[in-house]
C-alpha cells in the first residue's frame, strides 16, 4: 500500500495494525494535510459485519466534535475496501506510555478529565463507546488525550451487539454488565474509564488473571486493592472517584460522565498552587454529622442529643459550597464501632462531625470534634460547659467552626447567625426536639407521641414555626400511610404549612409539603411544580424533596427529568431506606424493571427489617409474573409491617391470582373489618377487585377513593400487568369518575 494513491490520499507509511483495522499515514493531496487512513484487514474486508462495524465507527465519531476526540474527515471506499480518513494524531498511545510504568498523578488526572469530557460529549449525543482502554487513547506531544476507535460505539437506545455469543470489547476493561453480555448504557464507559485511571495511577490493572475467564471472574467477584495501599501520594479524593467508578452495581457509580469530569477537574483545581482547598485533603467540602452520644444519666435525654445533631445538619446544609449528608444516612452509624475511614467511604465525605451531650437539669456539657476522614486526625475540637438556654449559641459556634475549618465562605449579615432561632422558650424547643425524635422512630406509638409533643410546643409558643412545619409533615404522611381520612389529614397539613410560612416563608420543608399536597390531593400540577422548585431553590440538598419531585415528574411523563432526581437524592442520603426504595419505584415507573429490582434488593440488604422495599419489590415481581417471589416478598412485608394495609392488599392480590381463593378472601375480610374503625384506602380494595376479575366492583371502590381525594389514586400507574389483565384498566375507571380527563 505504501506509495499508492487511494482516492486523493497518498499513502506514506504504516502506523499500526489491530484486530479490526490497519492504519496508514497519508497525505491529502487536495488539502495538503496529513491524515490517518483506517482500512479493514484483508481477511475481513469481505465480511459484512466487519464492514458495518467500520462504518458505525465512522458515523459515531463523525457526529462528535470535541478537542479530545479524534476528528473524522470522511468515509470512502477503494477497490471494494471501505476506509476512514481521520485526523492524524501525533504522539504515543496511552498503552505505550503505561509500558514505562505508572504516570505522575497530575498527568493521570489531567488525561482522565480530558477523556471524561470527550465521553460526556459522546453520551450527550446518545453514543456509548464501549471499548475505552489505553490502546484507544493517544497522548499528543502537548499533553492532550485523544480518544480513538469508536468501533464498538452504539446508540444508547439499541441493544448490545454480540458476535456469535461473544461479548465485544477488551476483557480487562469491561464492566461487569458488559462481561455478562447484558445491555449496557453510558455507565459502562464510566467503569472502563475507572479501570484506565486506576492503571495510570497504580501501573497495573485493578482486575487481573492469566486468561480471559479468570479476568472476568475477578471483575465480577473481587474488589480491587486500594490505590493508597500501593501509592502513598494518592489523595483520598482521587481514590474515591476511582472506587466509585468501579462499583460493580452500575447504580452505585457516578451517574453521568459529566459528574466524573467535574470531580476530576475539581481535584485538579485544588491540587494547583493557589487553588481552592475546599476542605481537608484538598477535596470538595463535604461532611456527615453523626448522632451525638447521650452521656446523661437519663437515657430519655437521647432526644436532645439527636436533636442537636439534626439541627446542625440543617444549619450546615444551608451553607453554599458544603455538601452535607442527610440525617437518615449519617444516623445509621448510631452505636456502631465503625472506623471513620469506612464511614467516609460509605457516605463519600471528607470530614465527620461527632460529639457527645451531657444534660443535667439546666446545665449542658457538649463536646464536638471535626475529624479528617483520610487520616482520622482531629481538625478541630471544643468543649462547651453552658446553661441550657445557651443551646442556640453553642450550635451556631459549632457551625461557624466547621465552616471556618472546611474553608466554606459565610454570607451572613451583621448579627445574622447560621442557626436560626425560632423560639426563646427552652421548654417549647425541647418538646419540638422530642417530637422530631419520636417521628424518626417510625412506629405507630411514636408517631402519636410525636404529634402530641409538637402540639404541646405550640401551646407554649404559638409562634414556633418549625413545630407547625413538623405537624404539616405529620398530617401529610397520615394522608397516605396512616388511618386518617385523607381530606381531614390534607386540610390539617395545609393549615399547619400555611401557619409556618406566615412566620417564615423560607422553610424548604414546608414548600415540599405544599408541593406534595397540591399534586396528591388537588391535582394542581402547576402549583406543585412551583412549590417543588421553591423548596429545592431553598435547599437543593433535600433528599426527600428530590424523591418527591421525581414522583411528581414521572406522573407527568417527564421521565428523563424524573430519573435525575433520585440520583441527586442518593448523593446526599445514600443509606436512606426510604430514599432508595422510592428511587427504585421511579425506575419501575420509567420501565427500568431490572434496575428497579436490583435497587430494591440492595435496599433490603441495607436494612432487611424494613417492610417498604419488600412490598414494592412484590409489586414489581407481580408485574413480571414472578409469582413465587411476589408471594414471598408480600408475606415478608406483612410480617415486618405489622399487617400494614397496603402489604395485606398485595398479598391478597397474589393469592387470588394464583388460585388461593380462600386465603385471598380471608385477607380481604381482615381489611374489610379494619375499615369499620379506621380509614383504609378504597384503592386497595379496587386492586383486589381487579385481581379477582371484578372491574364493576373495582369501579365502585374507585368512586369512593375519588370522593375521599385519596392520594393512592395517583399511583395506579404501578398496578401490575397481571392485575390489569383481569379487566379494564384502572385508568379507564378513573376517567369514568372524572378523576382523569
Amino acid at each position: 500500500m505504501i506509495g499508492r494513491t487511494i482516492s486523493h490520499y497518498e499513502i506514506i507509511e504504516k502506523l499500526g495494525e489491530g484486530g479490526m483495522g490497519v492504519v496508514y499515514r497519508a497525505r491529502d493531496t487536495r488539502l495538503g494535510r496529513e491524515v490517518a487512513l483506517k482500512f479493514l484487514p484483508a481477511g475481513l474486508a469481505g465480511d459484512e459485519q466487519s464492514r458495518e462495524r467500520l462504518m458505525r465507527e465512522a458515523r459515531a465519531a463523525a457526529a462528535l466534535s470535541h478537542p479530545n476526540i479524534c476528528t473524522i474527515h470522511e468515509v470512502d471506499e477503494f477497490d471494494g475496501q471501505p476506509f476512514i480518513a481521520m485526523e492524524c494524531v501525533e504522539g504515543r498511545s496511552l498503552k505505550q506510555q503505561l509500558a514505562d510504568g505508572p504516570l505522575g498523578l497530575d498527568d493521570a488526572v489531567r488525561y482522565a478529565a480530558q477523556m471524561a469530557g470527550a465521553l460526556a460529549e459522546a453520551h450527550g449525543k446518545g453514543i456509548v463507546h464501549r471499548d475505552v482502554k489505553p490502546a484507544n487513547v493517544m497522548i499528543t506531544p502537548n499533553g492532550e488525550a485523544k480518544i480513538m476507535d469508536f468501533g464498538l460505539a452504539k446508540a444508547a437506545d439499541r441493544t448490545l451487539l454480540t458476535r456469535e455469543g461473544t461479548t465485544l470489547g477488551t476483557v480487562a476493561y469491561m464492566s461487569p454488565e458488559q462481561a455478562r453480555g447484558e445491555t449496557v448504557d453510558h455507565r459502562t464507559d464510566i467503569w472502563s474509564l475507572g479501570v484506565v485511571l486506576y492503571e495510570m495511577a497504580a501501573g497495573r490493572r485493578p482486575f487481573g488473571g492469566e486468561y480471559d475467564q479468570a479476568v472476568i471472574y475477578s471483575i465480577l467477584n473481587r474488589e480491587p486493592e486500594s490505590l493508597s495501599a500501593m501509592r502513598s501520594d494518592v489523595p483520598g479524593g482521587l481514590e474515591r472517584i476511582v472506587m466509585k467508578a468501579l462499583s460493580k452495581d452500575a447504580g452505585e457509580r457516578q451517574q453521568s460522565m459529566r459528574d466524573v469530569r467535574d470531580a476530576l477537574e475539581s481535584l485538579r483545581a485544588r491540587s494547583r498552587p493557589g487553588g481552592a482547598k475546599g476542605g481537608p485533603g484538598g477535596r470538595e467540602p463535604s461532611i456527615a454529622v453523626l448522632p451525638f452520644v447521650n452521656m446523661s444519666a437519663d437515657p430519655e435525654n437521647e432526644y436532645f442529643s439527636d436533636g442537636l445533631a439534626e439541627e446542625l445538619i440543617n444549619a450546615l446544609a444551608g451553607l453554599k459550597g458544603l455538601r452535607v449528608v442527610a440525617r437518615t444516612s449519617s444516623f445509621r452509624f448510631r452505636g456502631k464501632d465503625t472506623d471513620i475511614r469506612e464511614i467516609g467511604r460509605l457516605l463519600d465525605v471528607g470530614s465527620i462531625l461527632e460529639g457527645s451531650v451531657r444534660k443535667s437539669g439546666t446545665r449542658l456539657r457538649i463536646t464536638a470534634q471535626l475529624i479528617n476522614v483520610d487520616d482520622g486526625y482531629h481538625i478541630w475540637s471544643e468543649r462547651f460547659d453552658r446553661e441550657l438556654e445557651d443551646i442556640f449559641d453553642i450550635q451556631d459556634e459549632i457551625a461557624r467552626a466547621v465552616a471556618k475549618k472546611l474553608e466554606v465562605s459565610l454570607s451572613l449579615g451583621a448579627g445574622e447567625t447560621i442557626v436560626k432561632q425560632y423560639t426563646g422558650n427552652i421548654d417549647a424547643y425541647s418538646l419540638y426536639l422530642k417530637g422530631l425524635y419520636n417521628w424518626n422512630l417510625m412506629t405507630p406509638e411514636s408517631w402519636v407521641l410525636s404529634r402530641e409533643c409538637l402540639e404541646q410546643a405550640l401551646k407554649i409558643d404559638p409562634g414556633f414555626a418549625p413545630a407547625y412545619a413538623g405537624l404539616a409533615v405529620w398530617y401529610q404522611s397520615q394522608s397516605y400511610w396512616g388511618e386518617m381520612p385523607p381530606v381531614e389529614a390534607y386540610e390539617k397539613s395545609m393549615e399547619n404549612a400555611k401557619r409556618a410560612l406566615a412566620i417564615d416563608d423560607e422553610m424548604p420543608l414546608v414548600h415540599d409539603v405544599l408541593a406534595c399536597n397540591y399534586y396528591l390531593h388537588d391535582r394542581d400540577w402547576p402549583a406543585s411544580e412551583r412549590e417543588f422548585r421553591r423548596s429545592l431553590e431553598l435547599d437543593p440538598t433535600s433528599s426527600m424533596s428530590r424523591v418527591n419531585y421525581g414522583l411528581h415528574l414521572i406522573l407527568n411523563g417527564r421521565i428523563e427529568d424524573a430519573l435525575e432526581q433520585p440520583l441527586i437524592a442518593k448523593r446526599y442520603d445514600p443509606l436512606s431506606v426510604i430514599v432508595n426504595t422510592w428511587s427504585a419505584l421511579i425506575l419501575f415507573f420509567a420501565g427500568k424493571v431490572e434496575d428497579a429490582i436490583a435497587q430494591m434488593k440492595k435496599t433490603i440488604e441495607m436494612e432487611p427489617a424494613h417492610w417498604q422495599p419488600h412490598y414494592q419489590l412484590a409489586i414489581v415481581y407481580l408485574d413480571s409474573s414472578r409469582f413465587d417471589e411476589t408471594a414471598r416478598e408480600a408475606e415478608k412485608a406483612v410480617e415486618l409491617s405489622g399487617d400494614a394495609s397496603i402489604a395485606l392488599m398485595i398479598l391478597s392480590c397474589i393469592r387470588f391470582l394464583t388460585g388461593g381463593e380462600k386465603e385471598g378472601r380471608e385477607i380481604l375480610g381482615r381489611l374489610s373489618e379494619r375499615e369499620k374503625t379506621v380509614y383504609v384506602s378504597p384503592v386497595f380494595f379496587a386492586w383486589i377487585a381487579m385481581a379477582r376479575g371484578r372491574p364493576d366492583e373495582a369501579l365502585g371502590h374507585v368512586e369512593r377513593a375519588v370522593e375521599a381525594r385519596d392520594a393512592w389514586l395517583n399511583f395506579n400507574g404501578i398496578m401490575p400487568r397481571q392485575i390489569r389483565a383481569q379487566g379494564p384498566e384502572i385508568e379507564s375507571l378513573l376517567k369514568k369518575t372524572g378523576w382523569k380527563e
